[in-house]
């Protein structure tokens, strides 16, 4: 299963929309889940941590996330949204790994609508202070009647392949011989394909066709959807743009499957992309083909 996918929770929408319907679901079987700012709270079970209403603050934002075995589940908005990119987050990533997949596509979703929340307090039309609506699933602005909704940022996440070999590129961030797909967002009157042919040329200088869509995952950082791709390039040959990638270079099956088989310990000259990462399962698609 792709990491952050899965959420055992049912999302009812027939209860966001209905002020008393929710209303009558905050009482002492509610459900809250407890973080540190957007931080997971985890047990010693390796579990989500859950409190009551009684463990947050009589006037703290409260996200409807859904309903679990009879029982509705909230998550406060933090004071203050994300602060950097995932990378750069080392405590999320130690306390993620702890996590089964449900908890982990719980906590996914509930970061993202938290940190959505906390960085969208006024309206972006007006400017005035706004306040959660529909169970936070919406904000509204008195001031000038605007409505402000969670958004999901589509990013395209590419195999690009020639001959047999897979384009994988890095970033300066990477730690040392890690290499992923090649990635970027979905920008105004595109389709997904047309994102993953100018990405792909913008960044290695390659022209590529035949692009299919494989898979998706949702993405919490703060809040994209990774849309799986993958393409066929005729002429290897790369142009690679600085700004955006350190270093890019085809691959041989040979070389993913040993860097596979090698796990964390990685071969000489690669690490394989990482099991929460989109990036390892389309080259697992790719070389299991």
């Amino acid at each position: 299963m792709m990491a952050f996918s899965g959420s055992p929770l049912d999302r009812a929408d027939h209860i966001r929309v209905d002020n008393d319907a929710l209303a009558g679901l905050m009482n002492w079987r509610a459900r809250v889940l407890l973080m540190d700012g957007l931080l997971p709270g985890v047990d010693d079970m390796g579990g989500l941590v859950w409190g009551s209403l009684a463990d947050v603050p009589q006037d703290a934002e409260l996200v409807f996330l859904g309903m679990l075995d009879g029982k509705a589940h909230f998550v406060p908005v933090p004071g203050e949204g994300a602060d950097g990119p995932a990378y750069a987050m080392p405590r999320a990533w130690q306390l993620m790994t702890q996590l089964s997949p449900p908890d982990l596509a719980i906590y996914g979703g509930a970061r993202s609508l938290a940190d959505w929340h906390a960085r969208h307090r006024f309206c972006a039309r007006c400017g005035s202070a706004t306040k959660l609506v529909k169970g936070g699933w919406q904000r509204h602005c008195d001031n000038c009647g605007a409505d402000h909704f969670p958004r999901t940022d589509p990013v395209t996440i590419m195999l690009v392949e020639h001959e047999d070999r897979l384009l994988l590129g890095r970033q300066p961030r990477f730690p040392p011989k890690m290499y992923s797909a090649l990635a970027g967002f979905v920008e105004p009157g595109e389709t997904i394909e047309e994102a993953v042919a100018r990405e792909i040329h913008e960044e290695a200088g390659v022209r590529v066709r035949d692009v299919r869509y494989i898979a998706s995952q949702p993405w919490p950082f703060p809040s994209q959807l990774m849309i799986g791709c993958t393409s066929v390039a005729d002429d290897p040959t790369l142009t690679i743009d600085t700004t955006e990638l350190e270093d890019a270079r085809w691959f041989t099956r040979e070389e993913l499957q040993a860097a596979r088989a090698a796990g964390e310990a990685g071969t000489d000259l690669l690490y394989f992309p990482r099991p929460f990462a989109i990036a390892h399962h389309l080259v697992c698609w790719w070389l299991d083909r």
